[in-house]
């Protein structure tokens, strides 16, 4: 009897010693990319302040004078100082409130005149020359007109804050409303939605888009307004609180309330751009950003 052997199956064959050792080697490589893009967007303000210390530290006088501005150090001083006093808090909190507040009205005002103004043809002709005759006054000017109007300072710095952020949240909702997609509320209304429905259902997430976009601007718009508010009628904040370092020959300071109102602009404006993505999250990559 005879017995026939199996051909013997082909071993696979080993991996090669370099590619096994050659992929946790470039791990770490790609951690360290990993870590460096999160802090690419800190590049920018590491270059501006070595230029800044540079500039400073060498008295340079070009077109621009250097000398007599303070160095980067003597400003992380005078913000240490001030961390530590209470008054400056006091002012950070003043300009936050009015801030709010006329943020506050402007947007809600704002967003409700303009879906109006973008809905209806009589609305529009009756509010729309209106809006366009006191757009391009500069907020800024009112404040004679504040001091006349109101009986306390405060009462005026909400109202200039809020004069200067209603125009941007009004006429990004019309534009929003006029440039809606018609066949989406053809739509809804041949599936039988009432008006309100279609109001609530796709009109007002149809331009969450372009009105975030406005509260974005408004918001940028606002604290320039405020802070020279503040400056010309205020008794304190955080324009008046750099405006007074600035009498008092306070430099430091002075650039010390510029960085404040940096970071609180960057701070709140962010927290619009965060809600957005919220609201907005049916748009593509605002879901996942």
């Amino acid at each position: 009897m005879t017995t026939t052997e199996s051909p013997a199956l082909p071993s696979a064959s080993p991996l090669p010693t370099s590619d096994v050792t050659t992929v946790p080697r470039i791990q770490p490589i790609f951690r360290l990319i990993r870590t460096l893009h999160r802090f690419l967007p800190l590049l920018p303000i590491v270059v501006a302040v070595l230029v800044w210390h540079l500039l400073t530290s060498h008295d340079v006088v070009a077109w621009v004078r250097f000398d007599k501005l303070p160095s980067p150090a003597q400003v992380a001083t005078s913000l240490l100082t001030q961390l530590e006093s209470g008054l400056f808090y006091g002012h950070v909190l003043a300009s936050l409130r009015r801030i709010l507040a006329g943020f506050a009205l402007a947007a809600v005002s704002g967003v409700l005149i303009g879906i109006a103004v973008g809905r209806s043809r009589k609305v529009a002709a009756l509010l729309r020359p209106l809006v366009e005759v006191a757009r391009p006054i500069p907020a800024i000017a009112l404040v004679p007109i504040a001091i006349l109007l109101f009986p306390t300072s405060e009462q005026g710095i909400v109202f200039i804050t809020f004069f200067a952020a209603f125009f941007p949240v009004t006429v990004g909702t019309i534009h929003a409303m006029k440039t809606l997609p018609g066949v989406w509320t053809d739509a809804a209304r041949t599936l039988g939605a009432s008006r309100r429905q279609v109001l609530v259902h796709v009109v007002l997430p149809g331009a969450m888009p372009a009105i975030f976009s406005g509260l974005s601007v408004s918001m940028g718009v606002a604290w320039i307004c405020v802070i020279s508010a503040e400056m010309i009628s205020g008794q304190f904040g955080v324009g008046y609180w750099t405006w007074m370092s600035y009498s008092l020959l306070d430099y430091a300071g002075v650039m010390t309330g510029m960085l404040t109102i940096g970071a609180l602009g960057f701070g709140t404006s962010w927290l619009i751009e965060r809600v957005g993505r919220k609201v907005n999250r049916w748009l593509p990559g605002e879901g996942t950003a």
